[in-house]
């Protein structure tokens, strides 16, 4: 069986670093699914907005690395406890395939230029990230309220307290600086990483967001234009 893209993924995130670890981690953030030209036709998706969330099936383009493996390092339990790959959604799989549940904002239908567009929130997909499918997320079938979580119960995601300069305020508008902060309380440095002084660039959007963590405070101290061009 061949497997091939059905749409493209758009993000504020051109790399990996900085991506929620989970989708629906930071609800604002936006996106979009924009569907490939040979699926532009609109009977493709007809019925589609009476779904508020939609699951995407895609490709982790962005990671690298075979897996070498049986096991792996969750950052969920600090990097040195193991599980197996299975038991895990570590991008490092047998085959480097993704799940993701979004929600569904809108629709965008050009039919004079085949192209349909899917805004959704609450994605952890890179920009430029191949979605192989698409599907409707059904509460009655797809939630499973008490369900055991495994390790992920006994380990409640720790979040950073963000404080952002003035001078990086004002360099984002109000929307924005609200995904950032929920971005960056989500901690995206590896697990190993603990120097106070080392300065972290994360690209979002056009900007190039540069901070640093001291213990449970993330303090954001710079954003510089990546291409002044585009402006």
């Amino acid at each position: 069986m061949e497997i091939k893209p059905v749409a493209v993924f758009r993000s504020p995130f051109k790399a990996k670093f900085g991506i929620p670890k989970q989708s629906g981690m930071v609800e604002e953030l936006e996106g979009m699914v924009v569907l490939l030209p040979e699926y532009g036709n609109p009977d493709f998706i007809r019925g589609i907005e009476g779904f508020d969330y939609l699951w995407l099936v895609w490709q982790f383009s962005a990671n690298k690395h075979a897996l070498t493996s049986a096991v792996v390092r969750p950052p969920l339990l600090g990097g040195n406890e193991k599980a197996g790959t299975f038991a895990t959604r570590s991008p490092y799989r047998p085959n480097p395939i993704g799940l993701s549940s979004v929600r569904l904002v809108s629709v965008n239908i050009s039919e004079t230029k085949k192209r349909i567009i899917l805004n959704v929130r609450g994605a952890d997909l890179a920009d430029g990230t191949p979605v192989f499918d698409i599907k409707p997320y059904i509460p009655y079938t797809d939630s499973h309220s008490k369900a055991r979580a495994g390790f992920t119960d006994n380990h409640p995601i720790h979040r950073l307290k963000v404080e952002i300069l003035p001078d990086v305020s004002r360099c984002l508008p109000e929307s924005d600086l609200t995904i950032l902060r929920k971005v960056l309380e989500l901690d995206p440095r590896p697990h190993y990483h603990h120097d106070a002084a080392r300065i972290y660039g994360m690209p979002f959007g056009r900007y190039d967001i540069k901070f640093r963590v001291e213990g449970d405070v993330c303090f954001v101290v710079g954003c510089d234009l990546i291409n002044r061009d585009a402006l």
